[in-house]
């Protein structure tokens, strides 16, 4: 049936499909905002039209093979026209976009439902999900720009939506975003007079061989980096995380960012320039990843809200990622992209069963909640899975893209191999947590909330988070089907491997499990010690050293956007101070010479012409004396 339907819709529109997945979604999201707001019934119908019309759209991209649309426009003089281009890569990553986007979305009208600003956050989703779709449609680096930078204010206009009066988070999100996105402009400008155009599929891959295209490089890969989230873009994610809706956190931070910003910089490593693995930009990229998943992972460890433990997964998780990238080994970019994958499935999921959660209770602080397993058994079953999947267990399909991970990482350097394990202990420790105090235990509930208020969300909720999860279970089961996509991306890159099936080394998953059992046998460990699934990792917490080091993180001293901050305002303070001593210079000091002068003056000023004639012979003669001198 779904060949079917993108049969006819490839065939129908052909080339014309391409500005079509971006025209559609904007005109209907313009739709919805015009709808008064007593249409909420309409208002949902044609937003969950839209939805499915873009997942169809999609389906039909899937029968065009390496399709390009050129459109010109004024810029197309300097070869700057409206150029779309639709392969196999490109076609994978839209289908993965609208799935996610429909339930997402779903979940969305739902949890949103008699919110004020429910329309506007309809209205930015489906200006997301047009942008996003022109950004991985972009054949014209240009173009892609356009579409990058415009995601930019829907994102800031999606943090304000309820918030005008605390517009932090947002003006955050604002800034170190755009930090990355002018350092991708830069890269793209680089990276056209390297190409000798901005057309993406006419780019050979540029060698890094001389400083101008290291910078094209590293500008580019920055300006993924920011859209991914990774470190040291990554400090808005938390701050997001306690501002907006959950919605917001499972489609951008959590899913629709990844995707893209993983996109971009295997096209970076792979398409644009030539990453040769254990150079010096490799080394880079591989610290920035294991920095990433480190820190990240060692953050959310702490954490007893749930959104800002997700949210520093988040960060984490997107480490694996850059990580992998950064090899540049086959195994390397087929484990990145099936992390991206994974990571859009499980982290979604997790964000919208938080979410439920907070439906539920009125909370999603771990300390004041327990027990709920029992009245939400089909959200505690879902949550856990998705759990076992991003820590890592078998035979759920986050074990399957670690283990690629860790075999590109060992196979470049035993320390990022290292730094790898050391987050997945992280990852499990947390959700072991996580878990353990919000469904397991005597049943705790804030004060405000009975035991009967506690119960399965609605279908509309319920049903996105059970798909999610099951996917988790399939893509690992059946990791032969997403992974057989995957590697045929690169072609002869990959020609002759198989990723798929039961990791090729028993070793690695022998230690992979041994890392697992540890942090079961240290939340064990905890829960014994503190009676509470929520304080398990507090050993860790408040262990020497490490307890003022988390307490300053937790102060934000280790921000880099509060770091920026400060040095700002400490150079604001140095030009003020130096402004206001030139204005005592011109105002104060040369007022008082000027005053002190004509004091000291006054007294020759007496009214006796004999002493005027004095003065004005002497003169005179010295300008006499000076010419004379001077000749």
């Amino acid at each position: 049936m779904l060949d079917l339907i993108a049969s006819f819709i490839s065939s129908g529109l052909g080339a014309n499909l391409l500005y079509t997945m971006i025209v559609i979604p904007s005109v209907l999201a313009l739709v919805i905002l015009l709808i008064p707001k007593r249409g909420e019934l309409l208002r949902s119908a044609l937003f969950l039209g839209a939805l499915l019309l873009n997942a169809a759209l999609s389906l039909g991209l899937l029968r065009l093979d390496d399709m390009k649309l050129y459109l010109p426009w004024a810029g197309g003089e300097v070869g700057i026209n409206f150029a779309l281009r639709v392969y196999n890569f490109s076609q994978q990553v839209i289908v993965i976009v609208a799935f996610i986007a429909d339930l997402v979305g779903l979940y969305a009208l739902s949890y949103l439902r008699k919110k004020d600003y429910s329309p506007g956050f309809l209205f930015y989703y489906l200006i997301t999900l047009a942008l996003v779709n022109g950004s991985l449609l972009a054949n014209n680096l240009v173009v892609m720009l356009f579409f990058w930078e415009a995601l930019l204010a829907v994102l800031f206009g999606m943090l304000i939506l309820g918030n005008e009066t605390d517009p932090k988070a947002a003006v955050k999100a604002l800034v170190l975003n755009g930090i990355a996105d002018l350092l991708l402009m830069l890269g793209i400008i680089i990276t056209c007079y390297l190409a000798g155009t901005p057309l993406m599929s006419e780019m050979k891959p540029i060698a890094l061989d001389s400083e101008i295209a290291v910078l094209g490089f590293v500008c580019m890969m920055l300006g993924a980096l920011g859209k991914a989230g990774a470190m040291p873009f990554h400090s808005w994610i938390p701050d997001a995380a306690k501002a907006a809706p959950l919605p917001f956190m499972a489609i951008m931070p959590g899913a629709l960012e990844k995707l893209l910003g993983t996109y971009l910089m295997i096209r970076v490593c792979f398409d644009f320039y030539s990453l040769q693995p254990g150079s010096a930009m490799s080394q880079l990229i591989m610290i920035i990843g294991a920095i990433t998943l480190v820190l990240g992972g060692a953050m959310a460890l702490i954490q007893k809200e749930m959104k800002k433990l997700l949210s520093f997964h988040a960060i984490s998780q997107v480490g694996y990622i850059v990580l992998a990238v950064g090899t540049a080994l086959p195994v390397g970019f087929v484990g990145a992209l099936f992390h991206m994958v994974n990571n859009a499935l499980f982290k979604s999921s997790l964000f919208l069963s938080a979410g439920i959660i907070e439906t539920r209770t009125g909370t999603t602080d771990l300390r004041k909640i327990g027990g709920l397993g029992r009245f939400m058994p089909l959200t505690a079953i879902a949550t856990i899975v998705c759990a076992l999947s991003i820590a890592g267990v078998p035979p759920f399909n986050g074990f399957f893209s670690k283990e690629l991970i860790f075999d590109a990482a060992l196979e470049s350097n035993i320390g990022f191999y290292i730094a790898a394990l050391l987050g997945a202990f992280m990852t499990a420790a947390s959700f072991l947590k996580f878990c353990h105090a919000a469904f397991f235990g005597p049943v705790k509930l804030p004060e405000s909330v009975s035991r009967e208020e506690v119960k399965e969300a609605p279908g509309a909720m319920l049903l996105p988070v059970l798909v999610l999860s099951a996917s988790c279970l399939v893509f690992g089961v059946y990791n032969k089907f997403p992974l057989s996509y995957l590697q045929a991306l690169f072609g002869d890159f990959t020609a002759g491997a198989d990723f798929s099936g039961w990791p090729h080394s028993m070793t690695l998953v022998l230690i992979s499990l041994a890392v697992l059992l540890l942090a079961l046998l240290n939340h064990v460990i905890g829960y014994r010690v503190t009676g509470e699934g929520v304080k398990a990792v507090d050993h860790i917490h408040y262990a020497p050293v490490l307890r003022t080091l988390y307490d300053l993180a937790e102060k934000h001293y280790f921000d880099p956007y509060n770091i920026s901050m400060a040095a700002i305002k400490l150079l604001a303070w140095i030009c003020l101070a130096f402004d206001h001593c030139v204005n005592w210079i011109y105002d104060v000091f040369f007022v008082r010479i000027v005053n002190f002068v004509s004091s000291a003056l006054h007294v020759f000023n007496s009214g006796s012409t004999r002493l005027y004639m004095a003065w004005a012979f002497s003169g005179v003669a010295f300008l006499i004396l000076l010419f004379m001198m001077l000749h």
